[in-house]
C-alpha cells in the first residue's frame, strides 16, 4: 500500500503542472483583463465585467511582445503610453509568458499566491476568509444526505416493488429534477418574508450581533441561518445515494452468502445488518469523500449568490468575471489539490472498509 500511495503522490505532480498550463494557455487568449478593466473604468465603461480586447488578444499576450502597449487595448485612445505600461509593470504583464507562468509555480509550491489584483489583500487572506463558508455548506449537505440517503435506500430495497418503493422514487425523482436554486427561492418566498412566514433569515452566516452572544446563542444562530441554504442544496444530492444504496442491498440480497445465512435460520435483521450492510454499504461509505469535494467545490454557487453567503464558489466567480487572476489561479490550484488528495482517500477508504481489496497489484 505504501508503494501505491507514493506511486499516486508522485502522479499529482504532473496532473497539477497540466491543470495550471493548460488554464494559464487558456488566458492568454481569452479576452479581457485586469489592465483592459482598469482602462474602462477610467473611460466610464466599466458594466461590473471586463471588455473584450479588440482582436481578442489578452493583455498577458500584448503585454509580452512588448511595444506600442496603448494600440493593444480599446480603451487605450488618449491615454499616455507611459501610463498603460505602468499598469503592465504593476500587474507583472511586462515579462513574458513563459516567466510568468514558472515563477508562478515557484510560488504555488510553498503556497504563495499574491496579492488580489482589485481588492488590495492577499489571495491567501481572502480564501482564509471564505473557505469556512464553503466547508459549512458541503458538509452539512453531505451529511445530510446521506443521513437521508441510507435509511431510505434500505428500506426501498427491502421494500421492492411495494406502494412505498414507487411513490418514493417518484418523490426523489422529481427532487433530483428541480433546481437547487428554484428551491432556495421557494424557501425565501415561503419562509423568509415573502408571501408567507418570516421565520429564518434571508442572508448571511450569521447575525450582526453574532460576537455578542452565548456560546449556546451562537450555535442556535449560525444553524438558524444555515438551514435554508443547505435544505436547497440537499434536495437534490441524496437521488443518487439513495438509489445506489438500494441497489447495492438488493445486488447482495440477492447473493449466495445471503441465502445460506437464512438457511441457518438467522433473522432478517441479523442478515442484513450482520452480513449485507458491510458489503452493500462499501461504494457508498468510500464514495463520501468524493460527494463532500464535490459539494465543496460546484455546488454552492448559486446558492451563495442567492443567500449572500461569501464563499469560495461566489469568490471564484467574482474573480474569473473581474479577471483577477491570482485568485482565479488560487483556487485552481487549490480545487485540484484537494481534489487529487480525497480521491486518493477515496480509494483508501474502500480499503479499510474491505482489507481484500489491493491496490498494490494495480497500476496507478
Amino acid at each position: 500500500m505504501a508503494a501505491y500511495i507514493a506511486r499516486r503522490l508522485l502522479f499529482m505532480i504532473p496532473t497539477i503542472f497540466g491543470i495550471l498550463f493548460i488554464s494559464f494557455v487558456i488566458v492568454q487568449f481569452a479576452p479581457g483583463g485586469p489592465v483592459e478593466r482598469i482602462l474602462a473604468q477610467l473611460q466610464g465603461q466599466d458594466s461590473g465585467a471586463t471588455s473584450s480586447f479588440s482582436g481578442g488578444t489578452d493583455l498577458g499576450a500584448g503585454a509580452s511582445r512588448g511595444g506600442g502597449l496603448d494600440s493593444k487595448y480599446r480603451g487605450a485612445q488618449g491615454l499616455d503610453p507611459k501610463f498603460i505600461a505602468e499598469l503592465n509593470k504593476q500587474f507583472g504583464f511586462d515579462k513574458p509568458a513563459y516567466e510568468r507562468f514558472f515563477q508562478m509555480l515557484k510560488n504555488y509550491l510553498v503556497f504563495d499566491f499574491g496579492r488580489s489584483y482589485f481588492r488590495d489583500v492577499s489571495v491567501m487572506q481572502l480564501i482564509k476568509q471564505r473557505l469556512p463558508v464553503s466547508i459549512s455548506l458541503g458538509l452539512w449537505m453531505t451529511l445530510m444526505s446521506y443521513a437521508i440517503s441510507i435509511p431510505l435506500g434500505i428500506r426501498k430495497a427491502m421494500k421492492e416493488g411495494s406502494r412505498f418503493d414507487v411513490w418514493t422514487s417518484a418523490v426523489v425523482i422529481i427532487g433530483y429534477a428541480v433546481p437547487s436554486f428554484l428551491f432556495a427561492i421557494l424557501l425565501i418566498v415561503l419562509f423568509c418574508g415573502g408571501s408567507f412566514w418570516q421565520i429564518f433569515p434571508l442572508r448571511g452566516l450569521t447575525s450582526d450581533n453574532w460576537n455578542d452572544l452565548s456560546p449556546f446563542g451562537k450555535v442556535t444562530d449560525y444553524l438558524w441561518h444555515i438551514t435554508l441554504p443547505v435544505l436547497s442544496m440537499t434536495l437534490g444530492a441524496f437521488a443518487t445515494i439513495t438509489f445506489l444504496t438500494k441497489n447495492s442491498f438488493l445486488d447482495e440480497i440477492r447473493k449466495l452468502y445471503v441465502q445460506t445465512a437464512r438457511m441457518k435460520g438467522l433473522s432478517e435483521t441479523r442478515v442484513l445488518y450482520g452480513h449485507v450492510f458491510r458489503n452493500a454499504m462499501m461504494i457508498v461509505v468510500a464514495g463520501f469523500p468524493g460527494a463532500f469535494i464535490a459539494a465543496f467545490f460546484g455546488g454552492s454557487l448559486l446558492i451563495e449568490t442567492i443567500f449572500s453567503l461569501n464563499g469560495l464558489g461566489l469568490l471564484s466567480f467574482e474573480s474569473i468575471v473581474n479577471r483577477d487572476y491570482p485568485v482565479v489561479f488560487a483556487n485552481l490550484y487549490i480545487f485540484a489539490l484537494l481534489g487529487l488528495f480525497v480521491n486518493l482517500l477515496s480509494d483508501l477508504t474502500y480499503t479499510w472498509i474491505d482489507p481484500r481489496i489491493d491496490f498494490e497489484t494495480r497500476e496507478v
